[in-house]
């Protein structure tokens, strides 16, 4: 079973899920404590359309696609802002707007679309060096901003009429946070895939809530569930491969951190529940 860790794909793998795990534990508590999580999806469908666009002009498809994540995030902000569209009604029209943009493209492309089925479910084993170290740069910076803004950040996620009030760039700071969100999705849909992106983005968020409720610990357990379900989802995938059958990585990463959450809730039920036995006790 060691055997594996020779192999060059699988050690990228590793260290793309690592790179991957910090990041998306970062953006993805920012997005849950903002109640945003449907902004995720959003994005992510919208980059169907840079997609598909890419595609049919013959150019990079993951550069058509990051510009239309931007484009996607910034418009979604400016619409909720400016046009007195609610934000979720906001993302509805980008989340329909992208996927429609992209099906049409697709169509509309000669011959056959390469690695489309990549970029709909994703395949972490494909990850290269260059990848990586796009991944590494982004979280360095992605670090840099959260070090040096982190109460900013944190005030404009909870209360931004508190945060207008003390002065503070709340329209600076989201639309920042907009763009980090936007890179992330595109960075990491080839290696997830459209249609599972959103799991990697919340479902290490709801794990950590389970533990704690303040930010900076819930960043840090994110980060970890995220490391342990998609470690995990790399080596079931792997051993399905060898005793079953050939199963994509991202779809066990995403069933390891559904289990590790449902895991976590029966711990959690029962820890409160010794708990509570105990304090009764201790009151008879």
């Amino acid at each position: 079973m060691l055997e594996i860790f020779s192999y060059t794909f699988f050690q990228n793998a590793l260290l793309g899920v690592f790179f991957v795990s910090i990041a998306s534990a970062l953006i993805g508590t920012y997005i849950v404590t903002r109640r945003l999580v449907f902004i995720t999806g959003g994005i992510t469908h919208a980059c169907f359309g840079g997609l598909g666009l890419g595609y049919f002009l013959g150019i990079n498809p993951l550069l058509s696609a990051g510009v239309f994540a931007v484009a996607s995030s910034l418009g979604v902000d400016w619409m909720a802002a400016r046009q007195n569209i609610r934000e979720d009604s906001a993302i509805a029209v980008i989340w329909a707007f992208g996927m429609a943009v992209g099906t049409l493209f697709i169509f509309l492309t000669p011959g056959y679309v390469p690695d489309l089925n990549s970029f709909l479910f994703g395949n972490i084993l494909n990850i290269s060096r260059e990848d990586i170290a796009a991944f590494a740069i982004f979280v360095v910076v992605l670090l840099a901003f959260f070090v040096v803004f982190y109460h900013r950040i944190v005030a404009c996620a909870f209360d931004q009429d508190f945060a207008r009030t003390m002065q503070l760039p709340v329209t600076v700071v989201n639309c920042v946070m907009s763009v980090f969100v936007a890179i992330c999705i595109v960075l990491t849909i080839r290696l997830i895939g459209i249609m599972l992106l959103m799991s990697l983005l919340t479902m290490p968020q709801m794990i950590a809530e389970l533990y704690v409720h303040r930010l900076k610990p819930m960043m840090a357990l994110s980060v970890v569930a995220s490391l342990v379900s998609s470690f995990a989802g790399l080596f079931g995938s792997y051993m399905f491969g060898i005793y079953l059958v050939s199963v994509p990585a991202s779809a066990t990463i995403v069933i390891s951190l559904i289990l590790v959450y449902f895991i976590s809730r029966v711990v959690v039920a029962f820890w409160n529940k010794d708990k509570l036995a105990i304090k009764q006790h201790k009151n008879r």
